[in-house]
């Protein structure tokens, strides 16, 4: 059954970087979904579908993956670009934009 290794990026939820430094080994969907006919309830006899293990490092990830015989791949985390600005920066005389209130 084939997995994937990546590092979570931050929720829209949160401002902080809280649980994006850890690696996420998790396993791919094997069996599709069922809906239940009577209660509607969306199910799934694929048990490893509910794991998420956690590792320090990609390489731990990946040395796991390759113990236990696991296909997998990664999938390299993107960095956030930062702009530093300032409030200040609206008043600006150079200021490209007219400030509007």
């Amino acid at each position: 059954m084939p997995a994937k290794i990546f590092r979570p990026a931050k929720t829209a939820m949160q401002s902080g970087k809280a649980k994006t430094h850890l690696w996420v080994l998790e396993f791919d969907q094997e069996r599709p979904r069922v809906i239940d006919s009577i209660m509607g309830y969306t199910g799934s006899g694929d048990m490893r579908q509910q794991l998420k293990l956690t590792f320090e490092t990609r390489e731990l990830a990946e040395a796991y993956a390759v113990r236990e015989g696991i296909e997998y791949r990664v999938i390299e985390p993107k960095e956030a670009t930062r702009k530093n600005v300032s409030y200040t920066d609206n008043f600006k005389y150079t200021r490209m934009q007219p400030w509007t209130h």
